[in-house]
This record gives structure tokens, sequence and C-alpha cells, in this order.
């Protein structure tokens, strides 16, 4: 598989990763669907402690015993528990961060973490207490490197400001290209890659997707969904599939290094690796494709 450079930093991500959020709390075929994923060239693995409140880094963790070497773990910290509380609160703290590098690593069941995301963020956060929070988990060598999990374009731009951060995960994909006219040009500009998330729109642009359609996906009409997923068939070919295409599409960005689709089969799963080995995108294809579907444009999540 390609591996592509994360930003500045010293990570080689291959272009297709794992989002772990969709393995489920099953142990066994979760950790099976990991060493596939691992033995098919994926290393790049993205989880959160927000998933399954923990349960999905301590899945990640234990599926990466004696294979941490091959692997890049990303995850991801911001979203709260409160004692007695219903949910999650927001809290970019530097102490709370750095109180919760400690139950993540502990999950992972390993010493350091490849990639420290912050999970959100608005514009009115302490953004140099955050900052300040990762920069010394670096230093500590708790971290390797930091980024953001973010749709904001104004948080973004603060970030890549302000901060060391080698990538900005940002939803992505041919129904959503609300960050090609705001984002990905910028973190182009500052060598910040993108990990995208999202290449397939919850399934919308699936192979299988046509059902999800009725369903809406942001601010689009199902007719409207139709009628993308039919300019996206035009471009399938016997190497390349519909889902296939549909992760081309994301990754043809230079700013991107990686997509994280995620998967809750083998079959769904090696579909998806396989995206890797089929044709990109042309120059012409890519033109078409975009003037067909005009960028939608962020409204909100300022």
């Amino acid at each position: 598989m390609k591996k592509n450079r994360l930003g500045s930093s010293e990570l080689m991500v291959g272009e297709i990763g794992l989002g772990c959020m969709s393995l489920g709390t099953d142990v066994n075929p979760a950790v099976a669907l990991i060493h596939e994923a691992l033995d098919h060239g994926v290393n790049l693995l993205d989880t959160a402690d927000l998933y399954d409140a923990g349960r999905n880094e301590e899945i990640v963790g234990q599926a990466i015993k004696g294979r941490r070497d091959q692997v890049i773990v990303a995850t991801k910290v911001g979203n709260r528990r409160i004692q007695g509380q219903e949910g999650w609160a927001w809290d970019p703290s530097k102490a709370y961060i750095k109180q919760a590098v400690h139950d993540s690593l502990k999950r992972l069941q390993t010493d350091y973490i490849d990639l420290y995301q912050l999970h959100g963020g608005t514009i009115e956060d302490p953004m140099e207490e955050t900052i300040e929070a990762f920069e010394e988990l670096k230093q500590e060598g708790l971290i390797r490197y930091y980024g953001i999990s973010s749709i904001r374009p104004n948080v973004i731009r603060e970030y890549v400001r302000r901060a060391q951060i080698v990538s900005v995960m940002n939803q992505y994909s041919l129904v959503d290209r609300r960050a090609e006219e705001e984002v990905l040009p910028l973190l182009e500009q500052k060598g910040i890659s993108v990990i995208a998330r999202g290449p397939v729109a919850s399934g919308v642009l699936a192979d299988s997707g046509a059902a999800k359609v009725d369903k809406g996906y942001l601010d689009y009409t199902p007719a409207e969904l139709h009628s993308i997923r039919d300019t996206l068939g035009r471009y399938v070919t016997d190497g390349r599939s519909l889902t296939q295409t549909a992760i081309r599409y994301a990754l043809s960005h230079p700013a991107v290094a990686a997509v994280v689709p995620g998967a809750s089969s083998r079959e769904q799963l090696l579909h998806n690796i396989a995206a890797s080995a089929s044709a990109p995108l042309t120059t012409a294809e890519i033109q078409q494709i975009k003037e067909s579907n005009p960028a939608n444009l962020y409204k909100q999540h300022r």
C-alpha cells in the first residue's frame, strides 16, 4: 500500500487506514478485523476515548499486542465523562488532557501514542492552554505528534497559526466538499496533512448505499444524492467499484495523506483496502466530477 508522510512528522501512514469506531464492542471479531487490516498493509488505526466509553481503545490495545511497531495509533481527547451526569462534557483544559492521556495509554496498553488529536474544539476554547498540554506531552515522550479532529474552519485556522499540528482530521467526500474552499488549500500550503473521514458518506456513496439515500445526508435531498451516485458511477471501471471511486476521490486532493473508512465486516474491510490498488482518478475525471456537483460551503460550525 502506498504510504504518505503525515505533515512534517516522521510518521508514514498507509493511504487507507481503519476508522475503528464502527468495530463494535464484541472483542474477538473486532480484534480479528484489525489483524486482517494489518495483514493487508493498513498501519493507521484511528480510535478515541469517546468511542464506546473507552472500550474501543481497549479493543485496539488488545489487537496491537506484539505488533506495536507495525502500527500508528491515533486517538483523541477532549470529551469528558463527569460522574453522575449523562453523556459527555467538552473539556480542552490542560489539566484534563494531561490526565486523560494516561487513561488512554492504559486502555491501549502502550507507552506512547503516535498521534494525539483534540476531538473537536470551538473558537472560545483556551487554545494556548490546550497547545501547552500537547507540547508538554511531546516533551514527556507520551505522544509523538499531535493534531486536531475538526470541521470548523475558524478553529482549524487558529491551530494552524498557533500550534505545531501535523494533521487535521476532517470529514471529506464527494458530497461533503466543504473543506475544499477554506481548509484544504491552507493545510496544503502549510504542509499539514488531512486525514479524511467519511469518504463514502456514511455509506451513501457505497456500492450498496442506494437504500441509504432516502435517509438524506447533510442538506442534500434524496433526488440530489441519487444524481451524485449516478455521476460517480460514470467513473466506475472494471477495477474500481463505486465505493473505491469515492475513496479515490477523497485521496485525490494533495493535502490528503490518508482516508479512514470504517468497516464492520471482513468483506467491507478488504473492499476498502483494495481501493489502494485501484486506478487513481485522472485530473480530467476529478474536474468533471467537481463540475457535476458544486462544492457545498460551511454555513455553521464556524
